[in-house]
């Protein structure tokens, strides 16, 4: 990779690191709400392994959702944004590490926390594994499609809305695959044709998230 997009990796990790809130915010949503479904619904262990993998996958769509709002804000804010997408170097660099950045402090640690909520929602150990691996493979997805949404939406005062009516179609797919990975591993059948498509739907957003955001970005700037 090229100088400034090592510069932007970096600029983007150390201005997570200095908003703590921001990184902590969806971590905290994500085990608050895994953590209530045994409150509200029923305490049974065969209850709560049935319907685990769809609670655990459902509350890392949201989480990671709740991250994406300001993901361009704060850049369009400082005029940062405008630099980016006038500078010479070509805005898919910065806009794939700005991604990455994003992925590594807010999708890597749900991932990490995933077979923990998983395990308090009563899953078999033998399926933890395979829930790490798909909310690995699923969550870097969710953050380049909520980009798309994101960068389409920064220029509006409150599109938070408009982000969520955007974006969570195009989440289903992922939360299909992601949840019926882990419910195969439940039962014991073969996991690895889903967690291939889990892999496919990776590889094509990563191949194509980064130039649609870029598009988004200056659809949104006027360009």
């Amino acid at each position: 990779m090229s100088g400034p997009w090592w510069a932007t990796l970096r600029r983007e990790l150390t201005l997570i690191w200095r908003s703590p809130a921001d990184m902590v915010q969806p971590l905290f949503f994500f085990m608050v709400v895994v953590s209530l479904f045994p409150l509200g619904l029923s305490p049974k262990p065969e209850l709560l392994a049935l319907v685990a993998p769809g609670v655990v996958w459902v509350a890392a769509l949201l989480a990671v959702m709740l991250s994406l709002d300001g993901l361009f804000r704060r850049d369009q804010e400082s005029g940062a944004l405008d630099q980016m997408l006038t500078a010479p170097v070509v805005s898919v660099l910065p806009v794939s590490a700005k991604l990455l950045a994003h992925w590594l402090l807010t999708g890597l640690p749900l991932a990490l926390m995933a077979p923990l909520l998983g395990y308090m929602m009563q899953l078999p150990v033998s399926a933890l594994a395979t829930l790490t691996y798909s909310v690995l493979l699923g969550t870097p997805t969710l953050t380049v499609i909520g980009a798309i949404g994101a960068a389409l939406t920064v220029g509006l005062n409150r599109g938070g809305i408009l982000l969520a009516l955007l974006i969570l179609p195009l989440y289903v797919p992922v939360l299909v695959f992601g949840a019926g990975v882990v419910r195969a591993a439940v039962d014991g059948s073969p996991t690895q044709g889903l967690l291939a498509v889990l892999g496919a739907l990776l590889a094509l957003a990563l191949s194509l998230g980064p130039l649609a955001v870029a598009m988004g970005l200056r659809i949104s700037a006027g360009d």
